[in-house]
């Protein structure tokens, strides 16, 4: 925690932002060191900017008098700022009503040479959340009828919008809670300005490396050789005031000497020196900055305030920042061929993209995948990730033709709620495979499980699944043909199916009797398919194709002792050429103990992928068969609920303390949300409970389990991060490994599903529209027959101290 100059100065409210062009820029909330700032912004305003502020004739202030705006509370006025570089590119105010507490007064001042540039819609969207957590409910502006470019702002917003009679001046009131239209509106400029901001990164036309090398085997020299290896086309400007060639190129004293700003700056310079790097690079024109460096946030706190204010600079001066200490970008599109790195081992072409949190690990990522045969569309190192994030590369290659699989190693999150938003809609078009360190962390699993992402436990495990998903098209089910010369390794995979979620069912009776003449008198035809140790490619050939015609198989893994018999190539030929004639259906291979068989397992286009054990054959396929299975089951919606009071909860949680709510005004408080606390007997089944605490990172956690043993012993708990769907709630109630105790599989009348996957969604929209909630638990709550409902029996609420309007972090 670090203390703010500014006792109530919300922290929380510094936000960096991109506009409709693309271009960055950082928002946060005025300061009173800003107050010449503020007088020298002002000074910029031409004639019909002030005119159109002050809905009248220009007066311009007095000095004095604009230096005072500077000076706010944050919580009954606040002002945030937009910046580009030091100065102020635009301003938006509120003022709240003391006699309507709930409405506020806001006002907008654009700078004129930014006007065109979408700063507007930016600062509404970063005030109207920040309004909307003090309280107010309603912004009221007025503007002038002839100031088209700020009605077309309201209109464009997506807020439920309310504008008085055409007239000289126009009243708008805008409702500040989050339509559906206005998210929808929101997601669309954000990334279309993601996309406009990435490409100086990702597709530069020009690229400089400031702190290039003479000497070989240092990373400022392999950049510079990386770049030109690769089949850079634009130009590239080694930056080195002692040298006058480095890699037979022409280098520069400075960035100041180059003959044109160039697009991308890698920086490989002390870490004391980055700052004034990146601020030449500003100066000059650079839109993208990536800092190689090292010594900045692992070297502690100082690294990591130095850090945050490079990413703050950067951003307030229209450039965009990967890094510190990442190792580069790489993109082999045909439009790119981008080698901006000092990795020595390069990634071929390919379909797959990584994003990666770790500088040191992509170097053993990408030398890893060169050796599986593993291609690569776009490799990007963010390092600590201080500017361009995950989920904004994800919005780079959801649009990206040459991208069909995109890898995730993550860290840390930035943002969790926007990198589920977006997960969420890629997701059912283009596979996602991540890995986080943490293993035991509920609510990672659950922003993963609700956003369609595919988890993996290591390294190996993401790069084993992004081998297939590669290649071969997700099974259409979980049912699993494998096919043998050896009975040992047959055994090991069918209990690693059946580990994975998959099973291994026993083949139909036609395909049964296509198989028995085909193959040797003693082969097992049920499933597995053992083809004993004398078979042939052309066994192969056949059981592998009997077994993908079977309705009842969707997938194959095929397993093959090269010590038992001869020709691997041939029975490799035999393996490609009956999934060419499936492509429909996935097949998977695991040549035991045999070299080279993955060159073996390719033919142009057509890849099957090989593993040298067949367990993690089956883990892969596990991971793509419940990914299928997610991506088939129709999206969620949030519902509208019937019976909420939202007002009423407002003027309930008003009248309340921070800290613990009043059993009784907590039971009102649920019931107006349409959560009834009363008593009653147990059902027929165990008790369960729900919880809600506010994560500092993922924002309010849902959690439901059975009390007991069930939740006490086995740790059988299920975690959402709201806003939930009705499909969240629904897969939620039923995650649990004891579910068969409420659905009725144990041979009881089981339990009302729908009332408790109702009773989920109305606390996550009831902690969702009231932030101030930061725990709450029900407990026990009472789950009755079919029909019947739930009935809480008792419910706690605390509320959180928000009287700092946001407080200091």
């Amino acid at each position: 925690m670090t203390t703010s100059p500014y006792p109530s100065y919300p922290e929380d409210l510094e936000r960096p932002g991109l506009v409709r062009t693309g271009r960055s820029t950082f928002v946060r909330p005025i300061r009173p060191e800003d107050a010449d700032r503020l007088v020298a912004f002002v000074g910029t305003l031409s004639r019909a900017t002030l005119a159109y502020r002050s809905l009248g004739p220009v007066v311009r202030a007095r000095d004095d008098v604009i230096r005072r705006g500077a000076h706010v509370d944050y919580l009954n006025e606040l002002a945030l700022v937009a910046l580009a570089g030091d100065e102020i590119a635009g301003l938006v105010r509120y003022v709240r009503d003391p006699e309507e507490p709930e409405h506020a007064e806001v006002t907008f001042t654009i700078r004129d040479d930014h006007q065109s540039e979408g700063f507007g819609r930016l600062l509404l969207e970063h005030i109207a959340a920040a309004a909307r957590a003090r309280g107010i409910r309603v912004l009221e502006a007025d503007v002038l009828a002839d100031n088209a470019r700020m009605i077309n702002v309201f209109l464009g917003s997506g807020y439920r919008i309310e504008a008085g009679p055409p007239g000289q001046i126009i009243h708008f009131e805008i409702a500040v809670d989050p339509q559906a239209q206005a998210v929808a509106r929101a997601e669309r400029r954000e990334q279309t300005a993601v996309r406009r901001s990435l490409k100086p990164l990702l597709e530069p036309r020009s690229v400089a490396v400031i702190g290039a090398n003479r000497d070989p085997l240092t990373i400022g020299h392999e950049i510079v050789a990386n770049l030109l290896r690769g089949g850079f086309a634009g130009s590239v400007f080694p930056v080195n005031p002692r040298a006058g060639r480095i890699a037979g190129v022409r280098a520069y004293a400075s960035v100041r000497d180059l003959p044109e700003p160039p697009d991308l700056a890698l920086v490989a310079v002390r870490a004391e020196a980055v700052p004034g790097v990146v601020r030449e690079c500003a100066e000059v024109g650079v839109k993208a900055v990536v800092v190689v460096s090292t010594g900045f946030g692992e070297t502690g706190v100082e690294g990591r305030a130095g850090e945050l204010e490079l990413a703050r600079f950067a951003r307030a001066s229209g450039m965009r920042l990967v890094g510190p200490n990442c190792m580069g970008v790489v993109n082999t599109t045909p439009a790119a061929r981008l080698a901006a790195t000092f990795s020595p081992a390069l990634p071929t072409p390919g379909r797959v993209a990584m994003s990666s949190q770790s500088g040191p690990l992509g170097l053993a990522v990408l030398d890893f995948a060169r050796r599986l045969r593993l291609g690569f569309s776009g490799f990007v190192s963010v390092g600590h990730a201080v500017d361009v994030s995950t989920d904004e590369l994800l919005q780079w290659w959801e649009e990206d033709p040459g991208t069909s699989v995109i890898l995730l190693h993550v860290e840390t999150f930035g943002d969790p709620r926007r990198f589920a938003r977006v997960a969420r809609r890629i997701a059912p078009r283009k596979p996602i495979v991540a890995v986080h360190p943490g293993h035991a962390d509920s609510a990672v699993s659950s922003l993963f499980a609700q956003s369609g992402v595919i988890r993996t436990r290591s390294l190996q495990e993401l790069f084993d699944v992004a081998l297939l998903l590669a290649h071969q098209p997700p099974p259409p089910g979980n049912r699993v043909a494998v096919i043998t010369n050896a009975g040992g390794p047959a055994a090991l995979t069918v209990g690693a199916c059946a580990a994975s979620g998959l099973c291994v069912p026993a083949l139909g009776e036609r395909t049964r009797q296509t198989l028995r003449p085909a193959l040797a008198p003693h082969a097992d035809v049920s499933n597995p398919i053992d083809l004993t140790p004398t078979a042939t490619a052309a066994h192969y050939r056949q059981a592998l194709d009997a077994a993908l015609a079977d309705d009842g198989i969707d997938a194959a893994v095929v397993l093959f002792m090269p010590p038992l018999a001869d020709k691997p190539d041939e029975v490799a030929s035999a393996i490609l050429d009956a999934a060419a004639a499936r492509p429909d259906k996935p097949v998977l291979a695991s040549f035991l103990g045999g070299a080279g068989v993955a060159d073996l397992l390719h033919r142009g286009d057509l890849v099957v992928p090989t593993y040298t054990f067949p367990e993690a054959a089956a883990t892969s396929l596990g991971h793509a068969a419940a990914y299928q299975a997610w991506r088939s089951t129709p999206a969620g919606v949030v519902p509208d609920l019937a019976g909420v009071d939202v007002e009423r909860a407002r003027s309930l949680i008003a009248s309340c303390a921070p800290g613990p709510v009043p059993a009784a005004v907590a039971a009102e408080l649920l019931a107006s949300y349409g959560i009834a606390v009363r008593g009653g007997e147990p059902g027929p089944g165990p008790d369960a409970f729900l919880t809600v605490r506010a994560d500092p990172v993922f924002g309010p956690v849902v959690a439901f389990g059975l009390t007991g043993d069930y939740a006490d012993l086995m740790a059988d708990v299920a975690h959402r991060v709201t806003p939930l769907s009705d499909r969240d709630a629904r897969e939620m109630v039923r995650s649990l490994r004891a579910a068969p105790l409420l659905d009725g599989r144990t041979g009881g009348p089981g339990v009302d599903l729908a009332a408790l996957e109702e009773t989920v969604l109305r606390l996550s929209a009831m902690v969702e529209d009231h932030p101030e909630i930061e725990a709450l638990e029900l407990r026990p709550v009472r789950l009755l027959p079919p029909g019947d409902g739930v009935a809480v029996a008792h419910a706690t609420i605390r509320l959180a101290d928000n009287t700092a309007a946001g407080g200091s972090s």
